[in-house]
């Protein structure tokens, strides 16, 4: 099936063969899928990751599609796992259970398993703190899915969680259940909850405890909503922790109704979360923890009093922090890249094919191998002015706009792009107009020119726009739930006489209600700052200019070291 991304959801339509229902794909049972061979249309609309399909007029870089569907879609044409080969599974994937039957270390594995001894090669410290919450409070019944891009790392997160379970005393470890979900069905889904807690039923003597699920990589298994609801609803998986991970999502599933609506637990956890590329304060506390590093600040509290005397405490320290910000605009936040940029300095060539392998793979499989580094390419080009999806698509050699459109449209389902919405006065989103489409991470826009001869390398001035664009969402979304899934974080505006703002503000949440974020105009320069500086304060009456290394706060907009307003944001 054609995969659906955050924030568009896809209606289907058979074509071919007998007249049938229209239906959702991944949202009916698998016996009635269209059969192989059968076209279906999709139409994407700009909807919640997790809302019901429609169809609706599509925005820019939603697509409408005719492929034939694999001949692996099909009811009959998979079978499902036997109950040995799920149990293999399940042991293969929890050694603890072993050892704490035994009665030796619980956490002896950590140094065998495969993943985690790869990472050492790698290893700078860099420890993902997405499930700290679960793995240092109390067990209790949440569901919470957490998604992000291939190679970021969500299986070692899950890995880490489970090993800091393990270590604990108040933890049997055998109630951690770790499924790694690949090419499983929805009926190997609904056999494996059931053989999971067979396996580990001594823990319920004299009572019954909760397990704790890692579900990894489900999102891309048809059907996995409908498995998983039925159990909360109907099992004791609905008084269990459940953690949900995927890459991308499968088309039709409706996460919100199905499982965030009554059946993610009780407690006021977050339970929609990101494992992004590592922020730049990520960066230097792994690779110049000499750097002082300022605390976060609320957005809507940037040009604060406390703030301004934390930069001017910095300031003898601009050029340090321009070099390392120079050094993230490089290697971008993957924890490998920035390991192995630390260690050579530079990205390895088998890294780099490794990141466009899964763009390949999630984005344009059927493609010349050169098609996706020439669409980042044309992207980091375009991406400091509002899209114009027509031009650039003929500009890049798509035989059309839909099709420019679709790959857009994957672009963002495996978070390698966010949008920057064109908004007005009040934040609000203005209909019918075209988005910036930023990179979500530095070292995608290097991929085009380190493995294409003759494609640009990208520009720093691009690079530091894209970067704080991307923090900037990222905290609003820390502030409010769902934001970045939904599409809904950042946005740049215009002002009377037609000049742009970059990041204008945008209601989030506070302890006082809602507040609007501090505008911010990236500007890479070490001069000549005061007339975009003038632009800003025309509109808002403050506001910060993000620069290279200049440090001005004598004026209603601040110029301030983009890296600064990265480290304040994150």
């Amino acid at each position: 099936m054609v995969e659906a991304p955050p924030g568009l959801a896809v209606a289907w339509t058979g074509h071919a063969g007998p007249a049938r229902s229209r239906t959702t794909a991944g949202s009916c049972p698998a016996s009635r899928l269209l059969r192989p061979g059968d076209w279906a249309a999709a139409t994407l609309t700009p909807l919640p990751f997790w809302a019901a399909a429609t169809l609706t007029p599509l925005p820019f870089w939603a697509a409408a599609t005719l492929k034939p569907l694999p001949f692996w879609a099909g009811s009959g044409s998979l079978i499902s796992m036997r109950d040995d080969e799920l149990r293999r599974i399940l042991t293969d994937a929890n050694q603890w259970w072993r050892a704490a039957a035994a009665g030796s270390d619980p956490t002896a594995w950590v140094g065998s398993h495969r993943l985690l001894r790869d990472r050492i090669r790698y290893d700078l410290g860099y420890r993902a703190n997405v499930l700290d919450d679960i793995t240092s409070g109390p067990l209790s019944d949440l569901l919470l899915v957490l998604s992000g891009p291939r190679r970021i790392g969500k299986s070692v997160a899950l890995l880490d969680a489970a090993a800091a379970l393990c270590g604990r005393d108040d933890v049997d470890p055998r109630q951690i259940v770790h499924v790694p979900c690949d090419g499983m069905r929805d009926r190997d889904l609904r056999r494996v909850l059931t053989l999971g807690r067979e396996l580990t039923r001594s823990v319920d003597a004299p009572h019954p405890r909760r397990r704790v699920w890692m579900l990894d990589e489900i999102t891309g298994t048809p059907g996995w909503t409908t498995v998983l609801k039925a159990a909360r609803d109907s099992t004791s998986f609905g008084d269990d922790t459940v953690i949900i991970s995927g890459s991308r999502w499968a088309a039709g599933e409706d996460i919100e109704g199905s499982l965030l609506t009554g059946r993610a637990g009780t407690t006021d956890a977050r339970r929609v979360r990101q494992l992004l590329p590592m922020t730049f304060r990520d960066y230097l506390t792994a690779t110049r923890p000499q750097l002082v590093r300022p605390p976060w600040v609320h957005p809507a509290d940037l040009q604060s009093t406390s703030v301004r005397l934390g930069l001017d405490a910095l300031a003898f320290d601009v050029d340090d922090y321009d070099l390392a910000w120079q050094g993230y605009l490089t290697c971008g936040g993957f924890p490998r890249a920035v390991a192995e940029h630390t260690h050579t300095g530079a990205v390895s060539l088998p890294y780099l094919r490794d990141l466009a392998a899964w763009l390949r793979s999630d984005v344009d499989p059927d493609a010349p191998t050169e098609s996706v580094p020439a669409l980042l390419s044309g992207l980091t080009e375009r991406a400091t002015s509002p899209l114009n999806a027509r031009a650039a698509s003929n500009a890049l050699g798509y035989s059309s706009n839909h099709t420019f459109a679709r790959r857009l449209a994957r672009l963002t389902s495996t978070f390698a792009i966010i949008a920057c919405k064109h908004r007005d006065d009040a934040g609000t989103v203005v209909s019918n107009s075209q988005a910036k489409v930023y990179l979500v991470d530095p070292l995608l826009a290097w991929l085009p020119s380190k493995l294409r001869a003759g494609l640009p390398e990208p520009n720093m001035t691009t690079l530091s726009e894209m970067a704080l664009g991307v923090a900037l969402a990222r905290a609003v979304d820390a502030l409010d739930e769902g934001r970045w899934v939904a599409g809904d974080t950042i946005g740049y505006t215009r002002t009377a006489s037609g000049k742009e703002v970059d990041l204008a503000p945008v209601p989030v949440p506070s302890p006082a209600g809602s507040v609007r974020t501090v505008p911010i105009e990236s500007k890479w320069v070490d001069a000549g700052w005061r007339n975009e500086a003038k632009v800003v304060e025309a509109k808002y009456a403050a506001g910060i200019l993000a620069t290279k290394s200049l440090l001005d706060l004598d004026h209603p907009a601040w110029a301030v070291p983009a890296p600064l307003v990265a480290l304040l944001l994150a």
